[in-house]
């Protein structure tokens, strides 16, 4: 997968000058750059990127050029592309576990910060990670922690994080030992509802309490909401407000520094995804579905579109045709799938679509940037999936 240097006007600039058999990804270095610059104006600490979501080059530069100085790495991988792209770059380590290898990785390439969530974990960080990094700055080691919260698409915390117990524990241990102490949680992926984090920062507060140590930093994850369904406008600012407020109340004057680490909510909305129109089939003919016509595009849930099964369908969609012209029929309700053979390979629910759609269409669906590039499968031979740069996602 390449990114072109050439830059287009808008995605349909683009598919008229060059009617793509394969799917298409759109950037806009403006908006992610502007979006960049939200977080860092608005967030009252320190933004760090969460590689995972995009490692796009292009997207870790223009953030870089965005003033983005750190970034969460999962990986050895994620490490190295950060240090060949963005040498000066703070890293924080914060996948909870690591093999002892990697953790040796992370030490040669001066990792400033490493999350844990067991006692266990916690030791193999002590055996291999020294108090200091190379210019003698304290190397710090947060607890995460997590707690039964609702309001994410899906939870984190089926996965990672201590209870509140033992999250205390850690933070008593590291410490102890000489790291500086601090604490984590990310309170589950596209959180629209500000009191998340606040019952997560409150949470902070009785740990550090329980533990006797004031935590030096606080990192309250990621989770932040990118803009899915038009109805809804992710109101970035307030969630900013909250965290700020509550920190405060909780902590008082000796509050502990802020980290984030948007990963979703700094990339989805600076790109656009293209695909195409294979074949449209009838209702009737008995094929699996909910009695809507059936449209099948060049891409699906093994490439871009991974993620709508979990996430849910997304409504920021326009259709053109193959001369650029947008089809502006009546919205109805169509089942999409995607070109591979499986049928689990099917955009969740019912997609409301022009009722002029017509094969050899083109299907422009906006804050497609997070989490598509890297789950691209190739399965069935399907997802040769480009990048290309525009100035403007919309037409």
């Amino acid at each position: 997968m390449g990114i072109s240097h050439t830059l287009w006007a808008n995605p349909v600039d683009y598919l008229r000058a060059t009617g793509p058999f394969d799917p298409v990804l759109f950037l806009s270095p403006a908006a992610l750059q502007a979006q960049a610059r939200r977080f860092l104006a608005g967030f009252p600490g320190l933004v760090t990127y969460a590689v995972k979501a995009n490692p796009e080059e292009a997207v870790i530069t223009n953030l870089a050029t965005a003033g983005i100085a750190g970034f969460d790495v999962a990986s050895p991988e994620e490490i190295a592309l950060i240090r060949r792209l963005v040498p000066g770059a703070t890293l924080h380590y914060n996948n909870p576990v690591r093999a002892r290898h990697e953790i040796v990785f992370a030490v040669g390439h001066d990792v400033a910060s490493y999350s844990v969530d067991s006692l266990g974990e916690l030791e193999k960080l002590f055996a291999v990670v020294p108090q200091q990094r190379t210019g003698g700055e304290g190397v710090e080691i947060t607890a995460r922690f997590k707690l039964p919260v609702a309001g994410a698409t899906y939870d984190f915390g089926t996965k990672f994080g201590a209870t509140e117990a033992l999250a205390a524990e850690l933070l008593r241990r590291i410490a102890a030992a000489g790291y500086v102490p601090s604490l984590t949680f990310h309170p589950g992926t596209q959180c629209i509802d500000p009191a998340a984090w606040e019952s997560y920062i409150r949470a902070a507060g009785r740990i550090a309490a329980a533990a006797g140590v004031r935590p030096a930093r606080l990192n309250v994850g990621g989770g932040f909401p990118s803009h899915r369904v038009a109805g809804v406008v992710p109101a970035l600012e307030a969630i900013f407000a909250r965290i700020k407020a509550v920190t405060a109340e909780v902590f008082g004057t000796d509050a502990p520094a802020l980290v984030c680490e948007p990963g979703r909510a700094l990339v989805a909305d600076a790109f656009a995804a293209l695909a195409r129109v294979k074949a449209l089939r009838d209702a009737g003919n008995g094929a699996e579905g909910d009695g809507a016509a059936h449209v099948f595009l060049n891409d699906g849930i093994y490439g871009a579109f991974a993620e709508l099964p979990l996430m849910g369908a997304m409504d920021r969609v326009a259709v053109f045709s193959p001369e650029g012209v947008a089809r502006d029929g009546a919205p109805v309700p169509r089942v999409v799938f995607g070109p591979t053979c499986d049928s689990v390979d099917r955009m969740p629910g019912a997609v409301m679509l022009p009722g002029d759609i017509a094969e050899g269409d083109f299907v422009l669906v906006q804050g497609m940037g997070a989490y598509s590039v890297v789950t691209n499968t190739r399965f069935n031979g399907f997802g040769a999936l480009g990048v290309q740069v525009v100035a403007a996602l919309e037409p």
